[in-house]
């Protein structure tokens, strides 16, 4: 295969959803690409592992309806959305549908206050109302900082904002950019959190099942790149006439010196597998009094019952920062208070840390930067916008735009919307 294909127009390192979306639109303009991913598989650290019938992810990424692109995914919502945990009690935010089973299943206060629903309603809808360039204009500040001058309560702020900006940006201090923080609160407040059916892979392999056959490669290792060739470990040297790296922000610095390299948020995914579901419902549990080293948490066999075998339960339950000592002893006794239910017959399916999950956006933060860095080389990945899918998602295409710019190819390629499951 790689001596009938040795050159191509565009080489892309790095199949994860930055790549992958460059090489769509790459592809779909008529221009060639190789796609060279040194993993043995595609999607980066959007992976799922599957263990006993189990498919469980490697990150505890949330979506939103609101993302653009990706078109074609099964999306699975959280129903009735968030239930919060808050001075020993679960707390419906009401920003969704009511779920009758949960009159029988347990008596949940109502929180926020209705006063404070009515203004948080309100102050999430003219946020969703907001474009970029407004949002981008705002004084910067860290996240945290940038909360205290919305307007609202402060025990709507301490009560769900906090705990839900944590979970949406794998930042438990908020020391992300309050720019940035908004554009992720926009986007909850646009759509509904959702995961796709049968686990994170599925996004990349929906968007590499659109690439003509053979445009991926994986196991392959690229030692050494510039604008018209790489050398890889397996198969010597490769000639394009472009080349964007999309991996990783360290790996990404590694392949072109000079390039910044940002700080990172650490995320650990412990998976349990119990004798029954703890909850009735597939909501999504924050914990706003951090009592525990659970951001979030969420039954996901209720979820995308895909990820579970019939008629066993799955929880999945994100850690942030550091993981603590005796891990799943100190999340077993966070979830017991969390579920209001005995944990110690539960089973540790597995646990999988990545201390370089989400690449930090301190203030300043720019959720544009340049991805074009000179005529024929080009950079796309999280690490280049904002920290998330749709992050990732966005500058694959920004850096595909600048790629059929300098050819001087014509791009009329759409991203279709995402289609949400029934």
């Amino acid at each position: 295969m790689f001596e009938r294909a040795r050159h191509a127009d565009v080489i892309i390192v790095g199949a994860g959803i930055a790549g992958l979306a460059a090489a769509h639109q790459l592809t779909s303009a008529g221009v060639t690409v190789s796609v060279l991913e040194a993993a043995s598989r595609i999607g980066g650290r959007m992976a799922t592992e599957h263990i006993d019938g189990f498919r469980l992810d490697r990150t505890g990424q949330l979506f939103s309806t609101s993302y653009p692109g990706l078109g074609g995914a099964d999306l699975r919502l959280f129903q009735p959305g968030v239930l919060v945990h808050s001075e020993g009690r679960l707390h419906r935010t009401g920003e969704v549908g009511r779920s009758a089973r949960w009159a029988r299943a347990r008596a949940l206060a109502s929180a926020p206050r209705p006063l404070d629903q009515a203004r948080l309603g309100a102050a999430l809808a003219r946020l969703a109302a907001t474009e970029d360039a407004r949002l981008l204009a705002r004084p910067e500040r860290p996240a945290l900082d940038g909360l205290a001058g919305r307007g609202l309560p402060a025990r709507t702020v301490s009560g769900f904002v906090r705990p839900l900006l944590s979970a949406l940006l794998s930042d438990p201090d908020l020391t992300t950019s309050s720019r940035c923080a908004d554009l992720a609160l926009r986007d909850f407040a646009r759509g509904r959190l959702c995961v796709p059916a049968g686990g994170a892979a599925a996004l990349p392999e929906l968007l590499a099942a659109t690439l003509p056959p053979g445009t991926v490669k994986t196991g392959v290792h690229v030692k050494d790149a510039s604008i018209s060739r790489v050398v890889t470990a397996e198969h010597g040297e490769l000639s394009c006439r472009c080349l964007v790296v999309a991996t990783g922000a360290r790996a990404a610095g590694e392949l072109l010196p000079g390039l910044r390299v940002p700080d990172f948020h650490q995320v650990t995914v412990v998976h349990h597998t119990a004798p029954a579901a703890p909850l009735p419902d597939a909501a999504l549990v924050l914990d706003a009094d951090r009592a525990g080293p659970v951001s979030h948490s969420a039954v996901m066999s209720e979820v995308d019952p895909s990820r579970a075998p019939y008629g066993r339960v799955l929880v999945s339950s994100t850690v942030l920062g550091s993981p603590p000592d005796r891990l799943d002893q100190r999340v077993r006794r966070h979830l017991a208070a969390l579920y209001g239910t005995g944990t110690d017959d539960w089973e540790l399916l597995a646990v999988h840390h990545d201390p370089e999950a989400v690449p930090a956006m301190l203030p300043p933060h720019d959720p544009r930067r340049p991805v074009r860095l000179l005529g024929g080389l080009y950079v796309c990945g999280d690490h280049r916008d904002t920290s998330t899918v749709q992050g990732a998602y966005r500058s694959g295409r920004r850096a595909a735009d600048a790629v059929l710019r300098d050819l001087g190819v014509p791009s009329s390629y759409e991203a279709p919307p995402l289609r949400v499951a029934a």
